[in-house]
């Protein structure tokens, strides 16, 4: 990222924001009368100056290809069968043990200070990047603009991450405009949205500044603090296998991602788990069109975790599988 001197402290003026001496091309935005509400927001509770504010956003491009695939992500599209195959595959778990030795002591201390697995860490930047190769090449504002002003589904959503994407610039003081990511404005190696950056990202190496983008270091330790935050239980198993039978099995399946049954719940349902599990953990419980039909699934309170990272059941088993392939690969002798 671009430092970016003239970014002042929280509440105060941006004198400079991104160079207003240089005449701005006419953005998508500018003069948008909801986007002038918004930066009217940001000058009212955040100390944020207008004049700038107006300047950065007639730079700010609207992205059509955005719009198109944000109404189509692979979960959504993809079942199982076909998902599984994108994330387990030789390629990214070699590269992961690479990953995982380059990084080994960094690592260790993120498993010893949050209690999170070395594996899951790796697991997650693995999904989520393939270790950094796949960062993205959106500018974040254009990302987190169209989204929020042109995408009414989740407008709110993305509204508040343009906000807090503001507000990291102005704390991180880097150039709004030089920061990509995502189609929907994830970041860095481990795809942060602002409001998880600025919540939970960490400076592992002490360096004075947290930089998710350029150093695995602080990625790492911001993937474990993200998962600690969120409650994952260091020792705790993450998900099982499990048969079904009987007419019921069908009421145990879990609408949405909240856990609401116990384990103990789901085999009065018909539902016997293929891995010794204690029958008060709390379960997502799914079924899934895998290669040789339908898999049933326990997602235990670990799993949960996972979910909460991306809000997916197919995107936390992946990192699960990937996480134990990578664990397997590396002790191989």
């Amino acid at each position: 990222m671009h430092r970016l001197r003239a970014w002042a402290r929280r509440g105060v003026a941006l004198v400079g924001l991104i160079g207003i001496a240089t005449p701005a091309l006419a953005g998508d935005y500018q003069g948008s009368p909801v986007v002038d509400e918004f930066i009217g927001e940001l000058v009212r509770d955040q100390g944020f100056a207008a004049p700038q504010l107006q300047a950065l956003f007639a730079q700010v491009e609207r992205k059509q290809p955005i719009l198109d695939a944000i109404a189509r992500p692979a979960e959504r599209v993809k079942p199982w069968k076909e998902y599984r195959p994108i994330f387990l595959t030789d390629a990214r778990i070699s590269r992961g043990v690479e990953f995982w030795n380059q990084h080994a002591e960094a690592l260790a201390r993120a498993e010893r200070e949050y209690g999170v697995p070395a594996q899951v860490i790796v697991a997650i930047i693995g999904v989520e990047t393939f270790f950094g190769r796949n960062t993205g090449n959106w500018r974040v504002i254009d990302a987190l603009a169209t989204l929020g002003f042109d995408y009414p589904p989740r407008a709110d959503f993305f509204r508040k991450e343009l906000r807090e994407f503001l507000l990291l610039s102005r704390e991180q003081q880097v150039d709004p405009l030089s920061v990509t990511g995502s189609y929907a404005g994830a970041m860095g190696l481990p795809q942060f949205m602002p409001s998880s950056f600025r919540a939970y990202a960490v400076d592992f190496d002490h360096d004075g500044r947290i930089d998710i983008w350029k150093n695995p270091v602080d990625a790492i330790g911001s993937v474990a603090s993200y998962f600690q935050r969120h409650g994952w239980v260091a020792g705790d198993p993450v998900v099982t296998r499990a048969r079904i039978a009987g007419t019921r099995f069908a009421d145990g399946l879990t609408q949405g991602l909240e856990p609401v049954k116990s384990v103990g719940d789901l085999r009065q349902l018909g539902w016997t788990p293929l891995d010794a599990v204690d029958d008060n953990y709390a379960v997502t419980a799914f079924r899934l069109e895998g290669a040789q039909g339908d898999e049933f699934w326990m997602g235990l309170p670990n799993f949960y975790v996972i979910t909460r990272y991306n809000r997916s059941v197919m995107y936390s088993l992946a990192v699960h599988q990937l996480s134990t392939a990578l664990l397997a690969q590396r002790q191989e002798p």
